[in-house]
């Protein structure tokens, strides 16, 4: 029982980032809705942010600033480029889907709906 608890808390990022990841492939895959399929994407944006974050996560380690209270600098420091790069991510990530929305907006004003198999010029 300690094992699987261990293992769990272990791989519970992992698997959660992964499944995110999933779940925005399979709504960007099946759904003819663009507002669904941005939801899908924004999914698996956080999916990836999510994985990042875990794959840089050291056990007990501490943040790589050195002051006078921490006075061992031999100890386990937590890699701050993947916090970096998730922050950008995150940023990124809201433009791309503020610029999706909008135009998901103009395409809507223009055909009156959202189904990507009505619109003109994106089927396949």
């Amino acid at each position: 029982m300690i094992s699987l608890i261990s293992f769990l808390e272990e791989w519970s990022f992992f698997g959660g980032s992964i499944l995110l990841i999933l779940i925005g492939l399979y709504g960007v895959i099946t759904k003819r809705n663009l507002i669904k399929i941005l939801i899908g994407l924004s999914l698996m944006d956080t999916g990836v942010n999510v994985l990042l974050v875990s794959l840089g996560y050291v056990e007990n380690g501490n943040a790589p600033i050195l002051t006078s209270i921490i006075k061992n600098n031999s100890g386990a420091f937590v890699d701050p480029i993947p916090q970096a790069l998730v922050l950008t991510a995150i940023v990124i990530g809201v433009a791309i889907l503020a610029l999706g929305l909008a135009v998901t907006i103009k395409i809507y004003e223009k055909y009156g709906t959202l189904d990507i198999s009505k619109i003109r010029g994106l089927k396949w």
